[in-house]
């Protein structure tokens, strides 16, 4: 037989946003998927199932089936738990329909009440019957484990799939036995052989292959598989099953598993190493908590009872006095701030707190104030303030973009912590790219838990360590002491190498729209190509140190002078290979000059940073540009792009003096030193982050903070170098995370030079 590659469909009601696919699987006979895909379903859900096999250029229907819930769940007593089904599919063959193999899936987590459904064949509304499983601690049904037997073989009705005597060990199964039997079915999963030994439980298989245990303490038989060490089923009052943990003293509606025991043993084990890098990531922010008491607030205090928070951006206040809310800042409430909207003009918020302007004569909106005067982008306008470049701002204007482009419902992503990286490939790369702007659902596979946003952020978390994980050959670190990431042009060694960049390009446009970070950060470089900005020769050095240090001896050198001879073309290696790459066309015999040197360095820069990476690039940015448009990133920098990704923690100012190292200054004569931590005290948390990217290059410190920060030769701390004249401005060196700070006068004169250097410099290095 020649082998199969195929997957399952399964669709609820027909609703394409309730539709869920297995992954893909290879075989010759049996195909075996044991997935579990969750779907919201009421018991008067129809689920049809299609089974596809998988070619190159399309895809062709196998066989598909359909199962009705009402029917099963009236045919097991309202109980879909571990319901077993062998479906018979069917096909259409020149007009005739065919037996097409026979699939067989296993049902659970939907339990009813018979009684309280219409006998009609009217449905319910559906929202009642979603309440009436919540009540009974249960979510919906999903489907589990389907197993497929080789369509060119002929369908034979499943054996075991009856209410048949089990046989017994040494006497026949208790009547609790026998009525567990009627009910509940298992899979054939293989018993772990601590059960045979600690619990004396052994599993057998019958002659037509059905599963069933053995209990060797009672010697008796039973259908249902035993339960883990230390796990107790239980009945509550409203006749209801639970389970009782008695290792950790918890319980669950959950049955559980090995399989769940061992999926929660391995989640602790992951939490502990990850403890660090997980705290530290749970730090991040974008914005601080609006909650607390701001330093240095010119109104002052609130009053006595008054409190400020924000929602979605948008700052509120709260008196708890009258236990009421307002936009208003009560500070303020009752001063003339601003004139008035010219006539037909109404000011509104967006949800996520931006203020933008109807025009109701013309049936308009805009972000720009009607208002005379306002339009430069003064403050009170609701534009950016002096700070053109303004986070906050630029920020709301992408949620807005985010929020009017969201579509409803949800999206489930069913993961194993096992394979987090495959599942979570398989499941994105089936979908529609617009469908992962719907609201996400990320489901464990074999851990409770309801995804309110905690979820998902761990899933973001750790799926980005994964991906960008240098081991699997697809990123590499910029340098040795460097470990910021750019691609590796060795993945193209890996055939799908292409796709798995178009499914990263997705995921991190998925991080972006749903305002979650991710774990590690690429090099600015790659920020500034996501933009579609031209990378500088000065951004070469933050990477390849020695390929900029040759490229500034050629700028600085006479070439014929040192006899040196260049041509317009430059070898590369990888995996052992070396090609030639012409900078121009027939450049292996066009000599570099002093006249056309300056062409020279520009085209080898331009190469520098595109060596052998241009078919992974674009295929990163065509996966980015399907969930979010590049157009909306116009708005920032590369730098505030990062901020964007991986946020920004909280910097400790005692932490960032102490682990700082003086050159031609000293920490207590010089004036300067002084001045320039009394600066850097007096920003908020946001500047200083950009202080931070403006000397080292990145907005995140390493886990033990400033005294681990690493340098082109090692470890490298934050250092302040005197050099220049007062008329310079600061530069810096990312390499050495050093900033070279020149003697100014006054203290005035350095904020002013620092601030614009860290907001409006290109290069970090203008004079």
């Amino acid at each position: 037989h020649s082998r199969l590659s195929s997957f399952v469909e399964v669709t609820a009601d027909g609703l394409t946003s309730e539709t869920k696919k297995t992954g893909k699987c290879t075989g010759h006979l049996e195909l075996q998927w044991n997935e579990d895909l969750t779907l919201n379903v009421t018991p008067q859900s129809r689920l049809d199932l299609k089974l596809w096999s998988c070619h190159t250029l399309r895809k062709e229907l196998l066989g598909n089936a359909t199962i009705d819930l009402l029917d099963t769940l009236r045919t097991h007593d309202g109980k879909m738990e571990n319901v077993q089904l062998s479906l018979l599919l069917q096909t259409e063959n020149k007009g005739s329909v065919v037996a097409g193999g026979e699939l067989n899936v296993c049902l659970d987590g939907l339990v009813v009440d018979l009684g309280s459904l219409p006998s009609g064949s009217a449905a319910p509304d559906s929202k009642s019957c979603i309440g009436e499983t919540a009540a009974n601690g249960i979510e919906g049904g999903h489907l589990s484990r389907p197993a497929l037997s080789s369509p060119s073989l002929s369908s034979t009705p499943s054996a075991g799939m009856d209410s048949s005597a089990l046989p017994a060990a040494t006497e026949t199964p208790s009547s609790t036995d026998q009525t567990s039997i009627a009910t509940e079915t298992h899979t054939t999963d293989a018993l772990p052989a601590g059960y045979v030994r600690e619990l004396g439980w052994e599993q057998r298989i019958l002659p037509h292959g059905r599963v069933y245990y053995v209990d060797h303490n009672t010697k008796t038989t039973t259908w249902e598989r035993p339960l883990p060490p230390g796990w107790e089923k239980r009945v509550d009052q409203r006749g209801r099953f639970y389970y009782v943990d008695h290792n950790t003293r918890t319980t669950t509606w959950q049955r559980p598993t090995a399989e769940s025991v061992r999926n929660y043993e391995q989640w602790q084990s992951q939490r502990s190493q990850l403890q660090g890098a997980m705290q530290q990531f749970n730090q991040r922010y974008l914005y601080q908590s609006s909650g607390g008491v701001v330093e240095n607030d010119p109104l002052g205090a609130l009053p006595p009872g008054w409190e400020k928070r924000q929602d979605n951006g948008r700052v509120y206040y709260v008196n708890h006095n009258t236990r009421t809310t307002q936009w208003e800042d009560p500070r303020t409430q009752g001063m003339i701030q601003e004139p008035p909207l010219p006539p037909g003009w109404e000011m509104k918020y967006t949800a996520e707190g931006v203020r933008y302007f109807v025009d109701h004569n013309s049936r308009t909106t805009t972000f720009k104030d009607p208002r005379p005067g306002f339009e430069s982008g003064s403050r009170q306008g609701g534009s950016p303030g002096a700070y053109d470049r303004s986070f906050r701002w630029k920020y709301h204007q992408f949620r807005f973009l985010c929020h009017s482009n969201a579509l409803p419902s949800h999206v489930k992503i069913s993961v194993s912590r096992q394979t987090l990286f495959e599942d979570s490939f398989q499941q994105i790369m089936n979908m529609k790219p617009y469908d992962l702007r719907r609201r996400l659902y990320i489901i464990m596979r074999g851990e409770e838990g309801l995804d309110y946003g905690g979820i998902a952020r761990e899933w973001f978390f750790l799926l980005s360590h994964e991906v960008l994980n240098p081991m699997y050959c697809l990123f590499e670190y910029a340098g040795k002491n460097n470990y910021c990431l750019q691609i590796n042009p060795a993945s193209s060694i890996n055939p799908d190498h292409l796709t798995y960049f178009r499914f990263i390009g997705r995921f991190i446009a998925m991080a972006l729209y749903h305002g979650k970070f991710i774990d590690t950060g690429f090099t600015l470089p790659f920020y500034k190509r996501m933009l579609n900005k031209k990378p500088t020769l000065k951004d070469l050095e933050s990477i390849d140190p020695e390929f900029y240090n040759s490229i500034m001896w050629v700028k600085e050198n006479d070439l014929e002078e040192c006899g040196v001879e260049l041509y317009f073309a430059q070898d590369m290696e990888i995996l052992g290979k070396v090609t030639t790459h012409q900078l121009k066309n027939d450049g292996e015999n066009e000599l570099v000059t002093q006249d056309n040197k300056e062409e020279y360095i520009s085209l080898l820069t331009d190469w520098r940073f595109t060596r052998g990476v241009e078919e992974q690039t674009k295929a990163f940015l065509d996966g980015f540009n399907e969930v979010v448009p590049l157009e909306w990133l116009r708005y920032f920098d590369e730098k505030e792009l990062e901020l964007m990704l991986c946020g920004m923690q909280e910097i400790d100012l005692n932490d960032w003096q102490k682990n700082t190292i003086y050159r031609h200054y000293t920490k207590n004569s010089n004036k300067q030193i002084h001045w320039f931590w009394q600066v850097v005290k007096d920003m908020d948390n946001e500047k200083r982050i950009r202080l931070l990217q403006f000397v080292t290059g990145t907005c995140r410190l390493p886990v033990g903070g400033f005294a681990e920060l690493i340098g082109s030769n090692g470890p490298q701390k934050f250092c302040i170098d005197k050099v220049g004249k007062e008329t310079w401005l600061p530069r810096s060196h990312t390499c050495f995370n050093r900033l070279d700070l020149p003697p100014y006068k006054n203290m005035e004169q350095l904020r002013e030079k620092l601030l614009f250097a860290i907001e409006e410099t290109e290069g970090f290095g203008q004079e």
